[in-house]
């Protein structure tokens, strides 16, 4: 039972999945709340249609949970924690191991969600495998797996600097700056959610592309409901609110 978020590396742990043990023994599954973008949703629905996965949504509900509102350090061990406690039954219930789609890359950073993942039984095997970023969008590509080149993606809670409470408005927040990003041609991005201000990363390169489209990106963020746009010069960077804890 695959978590299929997704993302680059879920995508193909799926892929790889279906294709070696059949629909049969293999399923994905995705967690859908309020902290996993709407766009998103619908790739993964459109992924297992165009690949033929036996794919299933299902609800959780972190939200609901003060200690993943909170904040802290460990919210995403409450966040893989509820996500084990609603796919794990699910999984059991059909003999199935719940497997994730981390890779070697991932087990530098913190992310104690693998934590909470691991006592809950799930497995990795892109990391028994030897996996890393690079080696999965490489295989990907000689698959034909359109998503080899996705922009990586994280849960829009990763937008709220540790410390600040999650709620359901600043994810819907974040969400719609980051759609109206999208709309303007900036394939990786991210808002960092400060209050009343909004820090945008895009990539390096197209920190030009932002200058140039100055105008159309101060307006759409600010119709979301922020009063201040500012550019974060160092560019994108995944997981660069963890740099808070060390």
């Amino acid at each position: 039972m695959v978590a299929f978020s997704g993302g680059v590396d879920s995508a193909f742990l799926a892929a790889v999945a279906h294709r070696e043990l059949g629909s049969d023994r293999a399923h994905a599954v995705t967690a859908v709340s309020p902290s996993l973008a709407g766009a998103e949703q619908a790739d993964c629905r459109a992924l297992a249609d165009e690949w033929g996965l036996r794919w299933t949504p299902v609800e959780t509900h972190e939200m609901e949970q003060v200690a993943y509102r909170l904040n802290d350090g460990d919210r995403c061990y409450h966040c893989k924690a509820e996500l084990m406690n609603v796919v794990g039954p699910i999984a059991e219930a059909s003999g199935a191991t719940v497997v994730l789609g981390v890779n070697l890359d991932d087990l530098g950073d913190h992310r104690p969600g693998q934590q909470a993942a691991t006592a809950s039984g799930a497995a990795f095997p892109l990391v028994d495998a030897g996996f890393t970023k690079d080696d999965i969008r490489t295989a990907s590509r000689q698959m034909g797996l359109r998503t080899w080149d996705k922009p990586a993606a994280a849960c829009l809670a990763s937008r709220v600097p540790y410390g600040t409470e999650v709620t359901l408005g600043i994810l819907s927040r974040v969400e719609r700056a980051e759609s109206a990003l999208h709309s303007l041609g900036f394939r990786q991005c991210r808002v960092r959610h400060y209050d009343d201000t909004a820090r945008v990363e895009v990539d390096a390169d197209d920190l030009a592309a932002v200058i140039e489209h100055r105008a159309e990106i101060v307006a759409a963020v600010r119709g979301v409901g922020y009063r201040y746009v500012t550019l974060d010069l160092e560019g994108f960077r995944s997981g660069n609110l963890n740099a808070a804890l060390r």
